[in-house]
């Protein structure tokens, strides 16, 4: 029986997107993660070299702005950001190589390397270009800090690079009514110039042609929605438009070599982290990274969502090819992720915090498994629907794969003292060259990502084999002595099964495929290791609960809390027992005793040792920030509010607590009956309050 793909063993480089460093991860990186993971995973199990790894996107406008807003360097705002990810990573299981980040020494030198590169060869001009520029914050306006009328079709609030509705790319100056995103202001035009890669000229065309609308080993490159979409781009009627490489000072990034104030733009530098990041991982562990790159075997791989196409299709291979180094073998991309059919949103009540699913003690690997067993090859966009992660979790995992183990382990313990009888497992014995004969296909299906049909057929062997169960039932050949050597074959035939379906699972379950190695004593399991029984004798670990079902009031908890105009509208139909009872009356003279200000939540994080508190960092406009300690926990996650705008009492005397100094007290909203409705909700303010103004 053949089970590998390839007879030589592959040299994989494979990322995924680059997570803007601004914000902590949403499940939507989360997903994605887990998508080129489990890939990842099932490669090695075929005995190829990968090296998987990832970077924070560092650089641009909206870092540089964020950390002025919060008094810090930008430098210091990312590593902040940057501090927090290895908890998302470790608790679902994400195994990169290595994260690193694009304003790392390698990323300016390979950024630098390329552009000179690209320059000797004749890609870069240059050219005076009227921009559009804040009259108000005095800068040049990037393009996500410009918002108008989509020059295409139409649609309001759109960014001044491309539009979300028609996936239309264009100039900001090409919008209508456009305005500041961080004034309001109209901008105005002001000259400058600008660094552009030559993406229109003949050879850049025809090479993404080849690359973008070509065939590898007779199959096309790309998904067919990837290069449909291509070849829209390269056939568009105004042919393709130079890239605009270059942002003028102020901006955090790389500067332009020999050219003062000039700066690389964002899109320019993210990509290469991709190679600073290898480039980092391969310092720490001694190889030669330039080697690597220029050996034929090395294929590399990016892992993308949809809304990024445009950059990874066509500018990033073609900057790699023009200035010499390797382009991409794939890109790989995917849909967004939505909940019960609708786009995810905190208002609806139908965001996911990735962390809050942690902190409730829900199992990692469900969600690894629901979303595989939802992604396909195609860019289709991923449903999570609570009903069908409770059903298809609770059926799959626990009524149908480790139902199989616990059927079988106990008498395989109590009866035979824990070792297995496998001298029945031939090759012609139908029941396992049924269940080994799968493995090719699953094998073809985790290949090009087909997770879904993978596990489907995965689950089509755990029905055979829970027949099996039902047909031969160890527990009523358990009351028969005369029956023993049957019972230890059906058993021993069980848990061999429950062996394989572990190794097809693995990809996807590597933490409970862990947890099965252990209790059947037995090394990592590896494809190869399909046809592989275990000797007859073999003994096994007594057999303990390996995964608990999910249970729906689970998911209840999952889902964000409304936003507090949300919560207004609930109250008005809510029972006069849930109100407290309003205080007793005070003057004027009272209320004005208290000074309410706005504050910006600049950063929030757990406090060791405290199940009900949350320590805040906020900027009250008098030019330090604060530190308040607010008992909220239960109700937000940290990254929910770092940003947010709230209402707190500025002159209330500093408390000493066991956690520390606090300064001051954060205004939210409660009702007194904690089982009708236990939230708690911070107040917010109107859109354009800002720091430092008293609330009267």
């Amino acid at each position: 029986m053949s089970i590998t793909l390839t007879s030589t063993p592959r040299q994989l480089f494979v990322t995924t997107a680059l997570p803007y460093a601004n914000a902590a991860f949403h499940i939507g990186h989360i997903m994605e993660y887990i998508q080129a993971d489990i890939w990842v995973r099932f490669q090695r199990m075929q005995g190829h070299e990968v090296n998987f790894v990832g970077a924070d996107d560092a650089h641009g406008a909206p870092i540089m702005i964020a950390a002025e807003k919060a008094n810090i360097t930008p430098q210091e705002f990312v590593a902040q950001i940057a501090a927090g990810r290895k908890q998302y990573l470790d608790g679902f299981h994400i195994a990169f190589d290595n994260w690193h980040s694009t304003d790392g020494p390698e990323n300016h030198e390979l950024s630098r390397d390329i552009y000179r590169k690209l320059k000797a060869a004749g890609f870069i001009s240059t050219k005076t270009i009227e921009q559009f520029y804040d009259p108000v914050k005095n800068m040049f306006l990037p393009d996500r800090y410009i918002k108008g009328e989509c020059p295409k079709c139409g649609a309001k609030d759109q960014y001044g690079d491309s539009c979300e509705v028609c996936s239309s790319v264009y100039a900001p100056t090409d919008l209508k009514n456009p305005y500041s995103t961080l004034t309001g202001a109209t901008p105005v035009m002001k000259s400058s110039e600008h660094f552009f890669f030559r993406l229109s000229d003949p050879q850049c065309v025809e090479f993404l042609r080849g690359w973008a609308l070509g065939s590898v080993d007779g199959k096309p490159r790309l998904q067919s929605e990837v290069a449909n979409k291509a070849k829209e781009w390269l056939e568009s009627d105004g042919g393709m438009g130079d890239w605009d490489i270059s942002r003028d000072a102020p901006y955090f990034g790389i500067e332009i070599p020999d050219e003062p104030g000039k700066y690389f733009y964002v899109w320019l530098d993210a990509p290469v982290g991709y190679l600073a990041s290898l480039k980092n991982y391969f310092g720490k562990t001694g190889r030669d990274y330039d080697a690597f790159m220029a050996d034929p075997k090395t294929e590399q791989y990016h892992f993308i969502g949809k809304d990024i196409t445009y950059f990874h299709t066509l500018f990033w291979p073609a900057m790699l090819h023009f200035s010499g180094l390797k382009v991409p073998n794939n890109v790989f991309v995917h849909g967004f992720l939505t909940v019960s059919g609708e786009k995810m949103s905190k208002s609806r009540g139908t965001g996911i915090s990735p962390l809050r699913y942690l902190d409730l003690g829900m199992n990692p690997e469900w969600m690894r498994y629901y979303i595989a067993a939802k992604l396909s090859a195609k860019v289709e966009d991923l449903d999570f629907n609570p009903d069908d992660f409770v059903a298809r979790v609770n059926s799959d995992l626990i009524g149908k794969y480790i139902n199989i183990a616990s059927r079988a382990a106990g008498f395989i313990a109590k009866k035979f003292d824990g070792k297995l009888s496998t001298a029945w497992a031939t090759d012609s014995d139908p029941f396992l060259a049924r269940l080994r004969a799968a493995a090719t296909d699953i094998q073809a299906l985790y290949d090009i990502r087909e997770y879904g049909k993978a596990l489907r057929a995965v689950m089509e062997q755990a029905d055979i084999i829970n027949a099996y169960v039902d047909a031969n039932k160890p527990w009523e050949l358990a009351k028969d002595p005369s029956k023993e050597a049957l019972l230890h074959e059906v058993c021993s035939r069980l848990l061999e099964a429950f062996r394989i379906l572990t190794l097809y699972l693995k990809p996807v379950l590597p933490a409970l495929a862990t947890q099965v190695e252990a209790f059947l004593q037995i090394q990592p399991l590896v494809w190869g290791d399909v046809a592989k029984p275990l000797s007859d004798g073999h003994v096994i670990n007594a057999y303990s609960h390996l995964m608990t079902r999910v249970e729906p009031k689970m998911l209840d908890a999952l889902f964000d809390a409304p936003e507090p105009a949300a919560v207004v509208a609930q109250a008005a139909d809510a029972a006069a027992s849930d109100i407290e009872p309003l205080a007793a009356e005070i003057k004027i003279d009272d209320f004005v005793k208290v000074d309410l200000r706005i504050a910006k939540i600049v950063n929030c994080e757990h406090v060791d040792g405290s199940d009900k508190l949350l320590r805040l960092t906020l900027d009250v406009g008098e030019g330090r920030l604060r530190n308040v300690f607010s008992g909220i926990k239960s109700s937000y996650q940290p990254e929910e509010l770092v940003g947010k705008l709230t209402v707190m009492v500025a002159n209330l005397a500093p408390r000493k607590m066991k956690f520390g100094i606090s300064e001051g007290m954060v205004l939210a909203a409660s009702a007194t009956d904690g089982t009708t409705n236990p939230g708690i909700y911070v107040l917010t303010p109107w859109p354009g309050a800002e720091p430092g103004m008293r609330v009267s």
